[in-house]
């Protein structure tokens, strides 16, 4: 006799399917080296790169180099934390049900959002003008006070809190009509991801046609969003099978390959096109270039990412576990931490790409250690 699965029968083949998904040291590397490039993106900023951030050392000058730098970051680094957030989620999601997921993703993402939305956020802006001489703590409650706030780089917490709820509604209507749940088992054939980033880079274009990069929306940048969301939907439908734990070198290599030369190509279009502008968005040639750009190199970077990590990770110390609980928190913590030392440096008289590294380094070193001391206290380690 024919029957329709109940929401029950399909939560509880949703938990045995789920059962195998754990946490890994392998991809808690990754973690580790996202929050890290995070940091050194940044600090990039401050020293010549490309896009926004607290504190610039000049505020026009520009550098090739970490231009080019931020550029490649900016193409995976980002859609690395989307996927991983994606990946974790269904096996949460299960595991609590759907009250309980997301009061928990609004305790441990809307909480640390808060705290830095009106406390860090000021203090950072703060840190930054303090180099003109008026004391911190009161150009701090100055701040506060004149309501200067924002999230910072947790617009990521943002974007996570509304994909939740996106993914808990879709839980709820695919329960309630008896849909099975959404598996990718085997990673698609290089040909079908090929269609896959060009979607993803003819979307991104038509997106910044209305909303280029650099502009936000709630304090997001809708320009990148097309393959952020489409990250995190893969890590979700790749869950159930522990897809990202069996990526190999062999999977990984062509699209190795295509990111290499997409990435071999920027220096040419910037010597090119540069000055012609208009990458951001926009009906023009750089613009197209760079929507299409965009996914062709995240694929390949962020594949073999996950076939090194599973490779070499999974022999990783208790050093990279630790440093794996504390990636949030050091990415929560790390814009005043980069910015203050960034102000101490300023008198050394070094060369920019010189002062990125040694500032780059000091920061992830004070970020992990302060994100650390602060999971030592009660309760913290709850939330991040």
């Amino acid at each position: 006799m024919a029957y329709k699965n109940t929401p029950n029968m399909v939560c509880m083949h949703m938990k045995s399917e789920m059962t195998h998904v754990s946490r890994n040291r392998g991809i808690d590397v990754v973690r580790v080296l996202m929050t890290l490039l995070v940091i050194f993106h940044h600090a990039a900023i401050g020293y010549g790169g490309s896009g926004g951030w607290f504190w610039r050392e000049q505020p026009n000058a520009s550098s090739s180099l970490l231009v080019m730098f931020n550029a490649i970051n900016q193409s995976y680094f980002m859609g690395v934390f989307f996927l991983l957030a994606g990946y974790y989620t269904p096996k949460s999601y299960v595991r609590k049900g759907t009250a309980k997921f997301l009061m928990d993703r609004l305790l441990r993402l809307g909480l640390p959002l808060l705290t830095f939305f009106f406390i860090l956020y000021p203090f950072t802006v703060a840190i930054a003008q303090a180099g003109q001489g008026r004391p911190l703590i009161k150009l701090w409650w100055d701040l506060i006070i004149a309501g200067k706030f924002g999230p910072g780089p947790l617009w990521f917490a943002i974007a996570l809190l509304i994909f939740a709820m996106c993914y808990a509604i879709w839980q709820t209507c695919r329960r309630r009509a008896g849909w099975s749940a959404v598996s990718v088992d085997a990673l698609p054939a290089m040909p079908a991801l090929a269609l896959i980033a060009l979607g993803l880079g003819l979307l991104s274009f038509i997106v910044r046609l209305v909303m280029p990069v650099g502009r936000e929306f709630l304090w997001l940048q809708l320009g990148y969003f097309s393959c952020y969301a489409f990250f995190y939907i893969a890590g979700c439908a790749a869950a159930r099978s522990g897809l990202l734990e069996r990526i190999t070198l062999r999977d990984a290599a062509g699209w190795l390959i295509v990111s290499i030369l997409a990435i071999s190509t920027l220096p040419l279009m910037l010597m090119i096109r540069g000055r012609l502008g208009g990458f951001e968005g926009g009906w023009n040639i750089n613009a197209f270039y760079y929507a299409i750009w965009d996914p062709a190199v995240a694929f390949g970077v962020i594949l073999g990412l996950l076939a090194v990590a599973q490779r070499w990770g999974r022999n990783s110390t208790q050093i990279v576990s630790r440093l794996g609980s504390t990636a949030f928190g050091a990415f929560i913590l790390h814009p005043p931490v980069l910015v203050a030392l960034s102000v101490l440096a300023m008198p050394w008289a070094a060369a920019p790409v010189l002062k990125f590294i040694v500032i780059g380094c000091a920061a992830c070193v004070a970020s992990f250690a302060l994100s650390a001391a602060i999971k030592s206290l009660p309760g913290v380690s709850k939330i991040i």
